[in-house]
């Protein structure tokens, strides 16, 4: 028995180890499962110390820019600073330096586009139907106290500058996409607006566009075909020009794309006229190497009653006075009367065709359906494309009669906003509170979120709803509407109410941002650069909405 004893003992002695203590092999484990649970923890620790750094050094760095430069002086050099590390790049001083020395910085190499003498040719034709000069204010009282001189460019513009041009297929790779845009749905800056505090908006009473450069090149020429002082960049934001994928097969793009410009129709001696289309809009099909593009349509939108802003000035100075009006242009497009072809081909039999010696027989080109792998709706692409331009449509914007169906389906309050010019186009120019409001309080992410979670949305033209009071087809629809208008003052109008048109509140744009301006030397006017600050002019607008909410309680608990 002893002995059994004694063998069994050295066996449990290595099991279990020194005076019953578990094997090194164990402990080694144990540690090893300790170091690897703590590199676990310590990972998102040290995250956590790296992002609290870097937001203390940056909440630091704002403070002695605080005491540097002050709270106004600060908010200039953050309008540069557009990465908001409080650090300038030299891209980011780049727009100071040029009004500072006069001097454009040169032109990226990279956008250059060289031609392809062999390369392919489109042919675009341009269209137009003049401006309905009844459709302004205006005409109303027959152009009264407007002189004749400054409605002259307007009065002859009644056909396009260039009818007809072709343009090198290659040049239209301006459209398409940078790298990492290659789905459906990828939305993108192909102009976008260098707007700031310092270079400001381009004055009133200029003539002659700037000198395009790079990518503006093609825009400013397309353009160009409906009247020689075409600006591809407005006076106003949002400029610019944004593009998206609608479309995308092994070889092909289909691209929306939407572009805010504006013309200039007067020329010396008389005083500037500007014309100012809601915005173009079209698509593009082009191969994926813009050797080919298929299909080109460029166009003014005609589906409202008013599409176009125009202002014009009584004098030459930038302080002089200005006249506005707001008017329907029936057509302004651009078509491509089919797909581009080469100029040069080689036939079966090794002889080339060229078919600019005009000796030659038109070559007939017959092209297959391009089958689309990827794609989203025009609606969808068109919604991108207004979404990057303006941050407001985050929240859908509904047309009045849907709005109405579908506050009374969700048992919401209907959110609607009254003005002379569109919302969510640059026909709204003119109205500088309509500009302000989609601008500042109606893209702010407690607005934003106020609206999604307990209203429905909505704008709508001041003559779209005289249409609709006058409709006796409708009476209910008409009563809506001229609840709307009892309320309406000049220019824009914000409202709420019931399903059934009741309205409960409203307020005057022009009172509001009056009474929510918000200047450096008041009490509480702070500023925020690490996100979006909200202003008092949110915070107001959102006290507005509640109050809308507070009064139609008796509804919502029903």
């Amino acid at each position: 028995m002893a002995a059994d004893v004694d063998k069994s003992s050295p066996e449990r002695a290595r099991s279990t180890g020194h005076s019953g203590q578990r094997s090194p092999g164990y402990g080694a484990w144990f540690r090893g499962g300790m170091w690897t649970l703590l590199a676990v923890c310590t990972v998102p620790l040290a995250g956590f110390g790296i992002k609290y750094y870097q937001s203390s050094q940056l909440l630091r760095r704002h403070e002695e820019a605080v005491q540097t430069l002050g709270v106004e002086g600060l908010f200039l050099f953050s309008s540069l600073d557009t990465d908001h590390d409080l650090y300038l790049s030299p891209e980011e001083f780049r727009p100071i330096a040029e009004k500072l020395t006069g001097i454009t910085a040169p032109v990226d190499l990279e956008e250059d586009v060289i031609d392809d003498p062999n390369g392919e040719t489109l042919v675009l034709e341009a269209s137009m139907k003049p401006l309905l000069l009844d459709s302004m204010t205006k005409s109303r009282d027959g152009f009264l106290g407007v002189s004749h001189s400054s409605l002259s460019g307007l009065r002859s513009w009644t056909h396009p500058a260039i009818p007809s041009s072709s343009f090198p297929a290659g040049h239209f790779r301006v459209f398409l996409p940078p790298k990492g845009k290659t789905e459906p749905g990828d939305a993108w800056w192909v102009i976008s607006s260098e707007l700031n505090i310092f270079t400001g908006y381009l004055p009133n009473n200029r003539y002659h566009p700037p000198t395009p450069k790079g990518k503006e090149v093609l825009i400013h020429s397309l353009l160009s075909m409906f009247h020689p002082r075409a600006f591809i960049k407005s006076r106003f934001a949002p400029q610019g020009t944004v593009a998206c994928i609608r479309a995308s097969s092994d070889f092909y793009y289909d691209i929306v794309f939407r572009i805010h410009a504006e013309f200039q129709l007067n020329d010396v001696p008389n005083f500037p006229f500007w014309f100012t289309p809601g915005q173009f809009t079209g698509n593009i099909v082009i191969s994926k190497d813009a050797s080919h593009v298929r299909h080109f349509h460029l166009y003014v939108p005609s589906n409202r009653s008013l599409n176009v802003d125009m202002e014009w000035l009584y004098g030459a100075s930038e302080s002089s006075n200005m006249e506005v009006d707001i008017g329907y242009l029936p057509q302004l497009e651009l078509r491509s009367i089919g797909p581009s072809t080469p100029s040069v081909i080689v036939d079966e039999d090794g002889n080339v065709i060229d078919s600019r010696d005009g000796r030659s027989e038109p070559i007939q080109f017959v092209f297959e359906e391009i089958p689309w792998t990827s794609a989203i709706s025009q609606e969808e692409a068109s919604h991108h494309l207004e979404v990057t331009f303006y941050p407001f449509k985050k929240v859908p914007y509904l047309p009045f009669a849907e709005a109405f169906e579908r506050a009374e389906s969700e048992k919401k309050l209907v959110h609607s906003i009254l003005l002379w010019g569109a919302l969510d186009d640059q026909s709204c120019m003119s109205a500088g509170s309509g500009r302000t409001l989609r601008e500042t309080v109606l893209e702010s992410s407690p607005v934003l979120a106020l609206l999604n979670q307990s209203f429905i949305s909505s704008w709508s033209l001041v003559k779209e709803l005289e249409n609709m009071q006058a409709d006796e087809q409708n009476p209910a629809l008409s009563e809506k509407a001229q609840l709307h208008l009892e309320k309406y003052s000049f220019p824009v109008e914000m409202l709420v109410a019931l399903p059934n048109g009741t309205i409960v509140h409203h307020i005057n744009a022009n009172y509001f941002l009056d009474q929510t301006a918000m200047k450096p030397e008041d009490e509480g006017a702070t500023f925020s650069f690490s996100g979006g600050f909200e202003d008092p002019s949110t915070s107001t607008y959102i006290n507005f909405l509640k109050e809308g909410l507070v009064k139609a309680k008796d509804y919502i608990t029903q």
